[in-house]
């Protein structure tokens, strides 16, 4: 009999739990799931290092139930930052996919200000560039055989002091700046590939040298120096101020200061000649 009392007594608290889950807990349930919430979803194919525009993205409104706690859901948010990953249509805008500055690959393109520009001059053979070796920020030489057909090897005294901003592969990708998302059997590929360009800072007078020495198929870079950007500033800065000495600006545009007491003043780093040699530095003839 208190066999059967047992029985009964655990079939009704069966009972009562179920009802309970029946009619309070799915319901709670139902509901928390039903609940709608607005997100940021992707539209069209969007590519590691693209800039996020309008119509790539849309607003849906989607169950909020298990839906990432980093999930954007204003447009604001997403508008003008740049994907870290490739992301495909239907995927939810994450914080961790985006980032506010571009791809590490072609960041040194937006860092520019109107001052000096970016120019690329291609590497003929494996030794004008260094073997490979360069890295963006080399302070480098430019070393120009037979310049201007004057038969002779010079530095032009322009370009003794120039910053390297990129080294590109045939490719197209960066040599030592590889994008961190990208696919890992295509960047291995990629850190195989021999530079074929060198972009380098130059002002516009220097752009034009380049431009020269480009079309002639004449150059070679030698590394000058690499370490900290300090350092690498006090080489920059005293080829700013020669240029200034070659190319004065208008009376009125010229500080009190004339072009060649600013070369004199210059601050020297330890490294560097206390100035860039003649105008036509002659390092052997043809």
């Amino acid at each position: 009999m208190s066999f059967l009392k047992n029985r009964t007594v655990l079939g009704v608290i069966c009972i009562v739990l179920s009802l309970t889950i029946c009619f309070a807990l799915t319901p709670l349930f139902n509901q928390s799931v039903s609940q709608k919430t607005t997100v940021i979803r992707v539209a069209k194919d969007i590519k590691a290092g693209d800039t996020i525009t309008k119509d790539m993205i849309q607003t849906v409104e989607v169950g909020g139930y298990n839906l990432p706690e980093d999930v954007i859901r204003q447009q604001d948010a997403v508008l003008g930052k740049y994907a870290v990953a490739d992301l495909s249509p239907g995927d939810y805008v994450l914080t961790a996919k985006l980032s506010d500055t571009p791809a590490s690959e072609n960041a040194y393109l937006y860092n520019l200000n109107g001052d000096k520009q970016a120019i690329s001059i291609s590497i003929k053979n494996f030794a004008g560039g260094l073997s490979g070796k360069l890295i963006s920020g080399d302070i480098v030489s430019v070393i120009a055989p037979d310049y201007k057909k004057q038969g002779s090897t010079v530095i032009p005294p322009e370009l003794t002091y120039v910053e390297v901003i990129g080294v590109t592969a045939s490719t197209g990708f960066d040599t030592n700046q590889q994008n961190a998302e990208a696919d890992s059997t295509v960047k291995n590929d990629n850190e195989k590939q021999l530079p074929a360009t060198v972009t380098l800072l130059a002002s516009p007078e220097q752009a034009k040298i380049f431009a020269e020495l480009e079309s002639d198929g004449k150059l070679h870079l030698s590394l000058v120096y690499r370490g900290s950007k300090e350092d690498a500033a006090k080489f920059t800065e005293l080829q700013d101020k020669v240029i200034e000495a070659l190319y004065p600006k208008p009376a009125s545009r010229t500080a009190e200061q004339t072009p060649q007491a600013a070369v004199s003043e210059t601050p020297i780093p330890s490294a560097v000649p206390t100035e860039p040699q003649n105008s036509v530095q002659e390092t052997g003839g043809e």
